[in-house]
């Protein structure tokens, strides 16, 4: 079989009713089963549509996954690193133990700063 160079590709599919987009500035993709969610950040994705259908295309990215419990997911907080820094510098800890008590807090600055004081 010969080669065939992309625009060659791009006519033979443009007659087999084929066509084929990019999708511009994708963050991310998740898939979501019974038991977990794929989270894919920063894929490259593409778009075939033929006979009606389209047919996604995900390439590349940073993959995680994450369990799911009685249909929602299972997600930690998102703490703003000025938030650990806030708490480390109140608490007098280090960045990680103030990190750990804003997660164990769900991302309370107050709930975490009393937990990290108190414990001394």
């Amino acid at each position: 079989m010969r080669k065939m160079s992309s625009r060659q590709a791009r006519r033979l599919m443009s007659q087999l009713g084929m066509q084929v987009d990019e999708l511009q500035d994708t963050r991310q993709v998740i898939i979501t089963t019974a038991a977990k969610e794929i989270i894919i950040d920063n894929p490259e994705v593409s778009v075939t549509r033929m006979q009606g259908q389209d047919i996604y295309q995900v390439i590349g990215g940073t993959v995680t996954e994450r369990a799911v419990q009685g249909g929602a997911a299972v997600q930690p907080p998102v703490i703003p690193e000025e938030d650990v820094h806030l708490v480390a510098q109140q608490a007098g800890v280090s960045v990680d133990a103030a990190r750990k008590a804003l997660e164990a807090a769900d991302g309370d600055l107050a709930q975490a700063i009393l937990n990290l004081t108190q414990t001394r």
